[in-house]
């Protein structure tokens, strides 16, 4: 599928088998996301734009590259999507970061929003939207309706696993959308939980049930 970039360094699949496993403890499953985000943010963020400058080494002067164009915003779909946002400030500290705050109703399955507050400038913004988990693709295809309400034009969805029906949804409803993930699992079960995923990302984040 266009558009669609599945991870397969050694280091995030070593990670991301240990966040998998039910018996890494809240603090080691925190870390991990922070590491496999982190990694992945090298990835994401290979596309942008570079122009050239001049500086003075202790050597010579020499010409050299720094990052042109757009900022950046990060926007983490709470709660969940907070777990990946110091990953990425550690390799793009200069990043503005928004949020935004959806639930999944429990019996029909639809995104409901209850909050959202962006940057002032975010549509003049390269966003990169974060979830750790792309299950159904019902919240992510709402934030992405809500970004783009807003009249912003750049918006990368990057996730650490997602399912293909997730997949599926998000490139049907959004195929300009770049979509990131570490790993493709095989399904959803009838409870909607990625299988065999890692269960609840917030609850694992954050030590809840």
């Amino acid at each position: 599928m266009e558009n669609v970039f599945i991870f397969d360094h050694p280091l995030i699949q070593h990670k991301i088998t240990l966040m998998r496993d039910k018996n890494t403890p809240t603090k080691d499953f925190r870390d991990l996301v922070t590491e496999v985000s982190r990694l992945m943010a090298y990835e994401v963020t290979r596309d942008l734009p570079l122009k050239t400058i001049e500086i003075e080494t202790p050597i010579a002067w020499a010409k050299a590259k720094v990052i042109a164009g757009k900022n950046l915003a990060l926007v983490p779909i709470l709660r969940a999507g907070l777990g990946m946002v110091d990953g990425m400030l550690d390799l793009i500290p200069m990043a503005k970061v928004g949020h935004i705050g959806l639930y999944r109703d429990p019996e029909t399955l639809e995104a409901v929003e209850y909050y959202c507050k962006l940057p002032d400038d975010v549509e003049s913004r390269d966003v990169i939207l974060l979830d750790p988990m792309l299950a159904t693709g019902v919240s992510a295809v709402d934030a992405v309706n809500q970004l783009k309400k807003r009249k912003i034009t750049s918006i990368k969805f990057m996730c650490i696993i997602a399912a293909p029906e997730g997949i599926a949804n998000l490139h049907e409803a959004h195929p300009d959308v770049p979509i990131f993930c570490a790993a493709r699992d095989d399904s959803l079960n009838e409870h909607a939980y990625i299988v065999p995923g890692l269960g609840d990302a917030g609850d694992r984040l954050f030590g809840t049930k």
